[in-house]
């Protein structure tokens, strides 16, 4: 059996070197994009629109849309709300239609449809995410969303946890650097993972702002089988048969 390519994207800057269009693309924000969008589904949004500007976000709030937008942690003034995966209740969006826009998470998923095929992943659905992967005859890269081009812990963390479950499958190999260095990070933290956390400065930059209720959520494995899948510029769910 020929094994199925694995590499790892720590940043959307480095996008350019790793980004083909026969891979399958996981675009990776665990606080809070891509842990949000995971639950907003799994509570029964029917779609989430990610725009990478606050300028679209606003003119399609005026059209009417529900819109859920942050910069650097802070909700925007015309939004309904931010992208705390709480927010996100069933009460709140069950058969809607969601306008989304965060300061990293979006311009990733953007930046991701140069792929073959763009999925979320978060810790929220990671199981049903990597059982799906083995099944698919595709090469699969793990893109980080990072913080403003730069890499952070908590993306690198989780895309270590994910390639750890691929490899162990055979059904894929790597020769990316990358994948080896969120390997080592990931046998390190996984055993306390909100304590390794403590070191990421997205740690300090939530708790600075009283936005960290959410992090133990976001590092609880398999509260949905929700596959979020991005195609013509809409996020649902993917049909899995």
């Amino acid at each position: 059996m020929v094994k199925r390519d694995l590499e790892t994207c720590l940043s959307p800057a480095m996008s350019g070197v790793h980004l083909n269009s026969n891979s399958i693309v996981v675009v990776i924000d665990t606080l809070r994009a891509t842990s949000a969008i995971c639950n907003a589904l799994e509570n029964g949004a029917v779609s989430l629109k990610p725009v990478g500007t606050v300028e679209e976000a606003k003119r399609l709030k005026e059209k009417g849309f529900l819109v859920a937008a942050e910069r650097d942690g802070y909700v925007l003034d015309f939004a309904d709300f931010g992208n705390s995966p709480f927010n996100f209740t069933p009460e709140r969006v069950r058969g809607k239609s969601i306008v989304y826009s965060t300061t990293n998470g979006t311009r990733t998923i953007e930046i991701a449809s140069a792929g073959y095929m763009v999925v979320i992943g978060s810790f929220l659905n990671i199981s049903a995410l990597a059982d799906w992967l083995k099944e698919q005859d595709r090469d699969v890269l793990l893109l980080c969303a990072g913080w403003k081009d730069k890499i952070n812990i908590e993306d690198s963390l989780f895309a270590g946890a994910l390639a750890r479950r691929l490899l162990d499958s055979d059904v894929f190999e790597t020769k990316c650097d990358s994948v080896k260095i969120t390997l080592d990070m990931w046998s390190l933290a996984k055993g306390d993972i909100l304590g390794y956390l403590e070191k990421a400065a997205q740690r300090s930059r939530l708790r600075e702002k009283g936005l960290d209720d959410c992090i133990p959520f976001c590092h609880t494995p398999d509260s949905t089988r929700v596959i979020p899948v991005y195609n013509n510029g809409i996020i649902t769910r993917l049909k899995v048969v």
